[in-house]
């Protein structure tokens, strides 16, 4: 498939742009940083909820338009009104998170120039995150005189651990590309003019993998925070059971008799 892009016009708030398996989603309000105000958050869940209906989606990318990832939420819809203007923006953007992590679709994050407040939050919910050399990370909420959001008190103690976790979140100090490297925030760091060929290569990959496989691989990795090991083994024994009924499985096995490489169609 050729790549093409929807929403048209190149006003709307966040792109949708595919390429084969790949689907990647761009945040398109470049004049504020990408900072996420209701319509982007709104276009967000549509676009999501569309992507979770295709089968033909096999990798999701989630990146930022102009000179940056995503500065956070719009605080302009939050000193308006702000209860109501949060309420507005984390209801779609909490229902994309939850419709992203039941895909079977990969999630990779293509992060430059600024993930800060909610725009890290997005980031940190990424199954893969690749960065750009110079790219400055902050969770910030707590500049603000307010708690965290859109999922980063989950993601956060569970990719650095619980200290490092509160460390970030309570300082609310501004971390460097190599920072977030050593901290595990990020998988690599690349330059930036790189990082767009990086991500398309490793996506494109991921797509040509046994996709009903890394559904379960993500589900399973992120539900073993909650469960003891007997619960752990009997949910890794019905996802197995459920990968050995699908096409993949018998292309995968094949291949292994055959040493010839699988062609996997995500079935």
């Amino acid at each position: 498939m050729s790549p093409s892009t929807w929403p048209p016009g190149p006003d709307a708030p966040l792109q949708l742009e595919r390429d084969g398996g790949v689907a990647t989603l761009r945040f398109n309000r470049p004049h504020a940083l990408n900072a996420v105000d209701v319509p982007m958050a709104r276009a967000l869940l549509n676009a999501v909820q569309a992507l979770a209906a295709d089968r033909s989606v096999r990798a999701v990318v989630l990146c930022g338009a102009g000179p940056a990832f995503m500065a956070g939420g719009d605080l302009a819809t939050l000193r308006a009104d702000p209860l109501r203007g949060a309420a507005d923006l984390l209801g779609p953007l909490n229902a994309a998170l939850m419709v992203l992590a039941a895909m079977d679709a990969p999630l990779i994050a293509q992060v430059h120039g600024v993930a800060a407040g909610a725009g890290l939050s997005l980031m940190l919910q990424a199954d893969f995150v690749f960065a750009a050399e110079g790219t400055r990370f902050n969770l910030a909420y707590v500049n603000l005189g307010t708690s965290c959001d859109v999922g980063a008190s989950w993601a956060l103690p569970r990719l650095v651990g619980l200290r490092r976790a509160l460390e970030i979140a309570m300082l609310g100090e501004t971390l460097s590309s190599a920072d977030a490297e050593r901290l595990g925030l990020v998988n690599r760091v690349l330059a930036a003019g790189e990082l767009e060929a990086e991500v398309s290569a490793f996506a494109q990959r991921l797509a040509l993998g046994p996709t009903v496989a890394l559904g379960r691989l993500r589900r399973l990795m992120r539900a073993s925070f909650e469960r003891d090991l007997p619960t752990q083994l009997a949910a890794e024994a019905a996802a197995f059971a459920e990968c050995a009924g699908t096409e993949d499985f018998k292309a995968g096995i094949e291949a292994f008799f055959t040493k010839k490489p699988a062609q996997f169609m995500g079935r």
